[in-house]
């Protein structure tokens, strides 16, 4: 069963949550502000409305690490914008527990395991979807299980959110 389409604030908050944890992520903590979420120049994103119910991250809370359901929220959307961005399904992208998506025009599957599987975690996947991390750089680290002649997904990162 498909899952409800995530409401671009509420998944931007998410993914801005999530990029404001350094010790996931290793980037640069991002204040909360009063009612916006602050967001840094390099993702040339504007301002996000601050979210109720999605923890904000403060500079001082480095220490703590993102909630389940915010990093949950955050993967969820990205994957979304990633299956809007490239539509079609020669390559199935999982990021276990928190969701698959198809996406790359092509040939496609019909039955059993796709040909062209690309695995990553929550963390990862976050890195690598807001350029946080190059996708060849997390591969090389070993953070990315690919398979298949299609399954460099390097020209599709960072994603416009």
């Amino acid at each position: 069963m498909a899952r409800a389409r995530i409401d671009e604030s509420v998944g931007r908050a998410a993914v801005l949550n999530v990029l404001a944890v350094p010790v996931l992520l290793n980037v640069p903590a991002v204040p909360a502000v009063p009612a916006v979420l602050a967001v840094p120049a390099v993702l040339n994103v504007p301002a996000v409305p601050a979210v109720p119910g999605v923890r904000a991250a403060r500079a001082d809370d480095a220490k703590t690490p993102v909630d389940r359901a915010t990093l949950a929220l955050a993967t969820r959307y990205l994957l979304q914008v990633l299956a809007e961005a490239s539509p079609g399904r020669s390559v199935e992208v999982r990021v276990p527990p928190f969701g698959a998506v198809q996406a790359v025009e092509g040939l496609h599957h019909t039955r059993g395991t796709p040909p062209n599987v690309v695995e990553l975690d929550g963390e990862t996947f976050v890195a690598i979807a807001t350029g946080g991390v190059g996708w060849r750089e997390a591969a090389a680290a070993g953070r990315v299980r690919a398979s298949g002649a299609r399954s460099d997904l390097s020209s599709l990162f960072p994603l416009k959110f």
